[in-house]
C-alpha cells in the first residue's frame, strides 16, 4: 500500500473513531438515549447505562475520546517527522487500542449480554488502525535495517 494511501486510511479511521467516540461521550453527558436500531444490535443504551461504561466515575466514551484523539496526534507527528520512535508509539497505542477493545467487547457479550453496535464500530475501527500500524511498523523497521547494512 501506498504512503499516502495508508496515510489517508490510517487519518479517516481514526476520525470515524473519534467521531464514534464524540457521540457516545456526548449522550453519556447529556443523560440521552443512543440512537440504535440495527436489527440484532438493540443493546447500546444497556450498553451505555450498564455499570461497566465508567471508570472512575468518567464514562469509556471520553477515554476513547482521548485514544483517537492521541493516536491521530502522534500519526500526525510521526508522518511530518519521521522517526522510529514515533512510530513505535504509534504501532504501541494501536495495539493497546486492540487490547481493550478486545476486553470491552468481552464484557459485552460475557457480562452485559448485550451488544453495542457503536462500540462494534469502534472496536473494528481500532482493529484495523492496528493491523495497519502494525505492519507499517514492521515494513519501517525492514527498511531502516537494509539502510543501516547498506550504509555500513
Amino acid at each position: 500500500m501506498r504512503m499516502n494511501t495508508y496515510s489517508t486510511l490510517v487519518i479517516i479511521l481514526a476520525l470515524l473513531g473519534l467521531a464514534d467516540a464524540a457521540y457516545l461521550t456526548q449522550v453519556a453527558y447529556t443523560g440521552g438515549s443512543l440512537a440504535c436500531s440495527i436489527e440484532g444490535l438493540s443493546g447500546c443504551n444497556v450498553v451505555a447505562q450498564s455499570a461497566y461504561s465508567k471508570v472512575f466515575g468518567i464514562p469509556l466514551a471520553l477515554y476513547g475520546v482521548v485514544f483517537y484523539a492521541s493516536f491521530l496526534l502522534v500519526f500526525l507527528l510521526s508522518r511530518i517527522r519521521p522517526h522510529h520512535r514515533l512510530f513505535l508509539i504509534v504501532t504501541l497505542t494501536g495495539l493497546l487500542g486492540v487490547l481493550f477493545s478486545t476486553y470491552f467487547l468481552y464484557v459485552q457479550v460475557v457480562l452485559i449480554k448485550a451488544l453495542c453496535i457503536y462500540c462494534i464500530v469502534s472496536a473494528i475501527v481500532t482493529y484495523i488502525l492496528g493491523i495497519l500500524t502494525y505492519q507499517r511498523y514492521r515494513m519501517n523497521k525492514k527498511v531502516t535495517v537494509v539502510t543501516v547494512r547498506h550504509e555500513t
